[in-house]
């Protein structure tokens, strides 16, 4: 499995048991933790794929019928909608793993784990995102010239082959959780922070209306990484268990981490189905198309209201009808 699938099952193993254990056996009774995650879990999962599917399909729809896909921004918002479709892929397989335990075995248990090449490539290109309109608006002449679309198309190989290097399994639990830490969340939030500061100051002595969408595009990342970071948080204090630091295997401590552990996961992921709502923010032609497309799938379904059969139903032959 992949580290993080590798954590999911761990976890999951851990829960799936219900034991009945006396209150001074000295042993930890998780059985509440397991009930929570089977109650809550799996709904969530289907919301989630459910809205993930609806506003990512739509935002890969509008840019390949309408947008001009060698915009750079919209290169990296395609990169982003096929990641989120790709995490909300595993959903499905999770929803079952909740209810049942895992039943699809090794092999299905590797697949799934794209999810966080999904998960690694969202936070790389909202990264490059950041950094692409630092250049367009703090360094706008020298972006005039240097920002072309084969280096976006360049950087966007770059991160899908980091991300899926970085989701192989690792022999060392820890050193995939530090990875994740510090790789995909401490890094990109100072490369984040410092952009968005020199995009600040820029904007503040610019009353340029273009500038307007760079401040949107700050908002978005912002709420993003508020969405991952208590899971990253989270993540270390799992870490810090796995290493049997005192303060943190006690039966009380473990349980909240565990369910800190679920709580600020499903935030998280929350970020697959959030993703669409941001580009149609950020993006005002994006928004304008997407209300394009809602308004023709609402009056078709509309017209085979009124009709009462799908056009794709074979129509009665004539001499049985009224």
């Amino acid at each position: 499995m992949t580290m993080m699938s590798t954590e999911m099952a761990d976890y999951s193993d851990e829960y799936n048991t219900s034991y009945d254990y006396p209150e001074d056996s000295g042993i930890c009774n998780k059985d509440s933790i397991n009930n929570f995650a089977k109650t809550f879990m799996p709904a969530f999962y289907v919301l989630l794929l459910l809205f993930s599917l609806l506003g990512n399909g739509l935002v890969l729809c509008v840019l390949v019928k309408y947008e001009y896909l060698r915009s750079i921004t919209n290169i990296f918002i395609l990169n982003l909608a096929v990641s989120d479709l790709l995490s909300a892929f595993c959903l499905p397989f999770w929803t079952m793993h909740h209810l049942t335990g895992w039943i699809f075995g090794d092999i299905m248990c590797k697949v799934v784990g794209v999810f966080f090449v999904g998960y690694y490539n969202g936070i790389m290109f909202l990264t490059l995102m950041t950094a692409d309109r630092y250049f367009a608006v703090v360094h706008a002449v020298y972006a005039a010239r240097s920002r072309k679309t084969c280096y976006a198309v360049t950087a966007s190989l770059v991160v899908w082959a980091i991300s899926l290097s970085a989701s192989v399994e690792h022999i060392w639990l820890l050193f995939g959780y530090y990875q994740q830490i510090i790789l995909f969340f401490l890094i990109p939030l100072v490369v984040i922070v410092y952009c968005c500061y020199k995009i600040m100051n820029t904007v503040l002595r610019c009353k340029a209306r273009k500038k307007y969408k760079a401040v949107k595009v700050i908002l978005c990342i912002v709420i993003f990484f508020l969405c991952w970071a208590p899971y990253n948080m989270v993540i270390f204090l799992v870490s810090l268990k796995q290493l049997d630091v005192s303060l943190f295997t006690t039966c009380e401590t473990s349980k909240h981490i565990d369910y800190a552990y679920f709580i600020s996961r499903n935030v998280a992921y929350f970020h697959c189905c959030l993703n669409p709502v941001f580009y149609a923010f950020v993006h005002t032609k994006l928004k304008m198309y997407l209300a394009q497309c809602l308004g023709k799938c609402i009056k078709f379904i509309e017209r085979q209201q009124d009709r009462g059969s799908p056009d794709w139903l074979p129509s009665a032959p004539s001499h049985l009808k009224c």
